[in-house]
């Protein structure tokens, strides 16, 4: 342990301070880690001693993970959330225009026509289009290179290109697809599939849903509900891409 000079030490024989060693204790140290995480049990636990309850039985856990995956379907509704946007390519097939998606996905982002291999590949975007688009292009079957893609957001969904592909060269649609959070799941050890920003959100957002279906918490529900919205808010706002952009004015010239 380190010592330091005690000021106040005096020499009873003469007039010099005397050296004496006072401990000075350790700062405390933190972790040093940065893996902190709850699994399934200890989320459903948190929520309820929000709501002012205990987790009593094998229904109240039950209810908790169907609330959770029901909350999940909620904030897909919600909007772009970024730790669930994976990337995919589907090989074209000459004279085939609709292909389908993995079942889990909620939408494209970005769609880019591939051609070659290597340092000669190329990336051409393609236009997204709406049902009402698609359905106005007279002949569906023209073929030739692809441009424009049509999105069926179906339970099964699928995409569908527009020339039908040639068969000049290889096609290959590449994309960027919003996926669907996954489920609980049973065992009480398992984790949720965010990142740990979302925690907090996640928390206060079951301890509302779990108020809204127990008696002796619905006092608390608005106050849950505004906690759980704040901390929606919050996670959303800092789940963002960061990038620099500038903005050109447009001046008209005279004539």
């Amino acid at each position: 342990m380190p010592f330091s000079e005690d000021p106040y030490g005096v020499d009873p024989y003469g007039s010099s301070p005397l050296i004496s060693l006072v401990p000075v204790p350790t700062p405390p140290a933190p972790s040093g880690t940065t893996a902190f995480n709850l699994d399934l049990g200890d989320i459903i636990t948190e929520a309820y001693e929000r709501c002012g309850i205990m987790v009593l039985s094998g229904n109240d856990y039950r209810t908790a993970r169907r609330s959770i995956d029901i909350m999940m379907q909620e904030w897909a509704n919600r909007g772009l959330n970024l730790w669930t946007v994976e990337t995919g390519t589907q090989v074209l097939t000459a004279g085939t225009n609709t292909y389908n998606l993995p079942i889990d996905t909620v939408d494209l982002i970005e769609t880019m026509l591939r051609t070659g291999t290597g340092t000669n590949q190329q990336d051409y975007t393609l236009t997204k289009m709406s049902v009402s688009t698609y359905a106005t292009i007279a002949n569906k079957l023209v073929v030739g290179r692809p441009v424009q893609v049509y999105v069926n957001r179906q339970i099964t969904p699928t995409f569908t290109v527009w020339p039908t592909p040639d068969a000049a060269q290889t096609y290959t649609l590449a994309y960027w697809r919003l996926r669907r959070i996954q489920d609980t799941g049973t065992p009480a050890s398992n984790v949720m599939d965010m990142p740990f920003r979302f925690m907090p959100a996640l928390i206060a957002g079951l301890a509302y849903y779990v108020a809204m279906k127990k008696t002796s918490a619905l006092e608390r529900v608005s106050g849950l509900k505004a906690i759980y919205e704040e901390q929606w808010q919050l996670a959303a706002d800092e789940d963002r891409t960061r990038a620099s952009f500038r903005f050109v004015p447009f001046i008209p010239q005279r004539l």
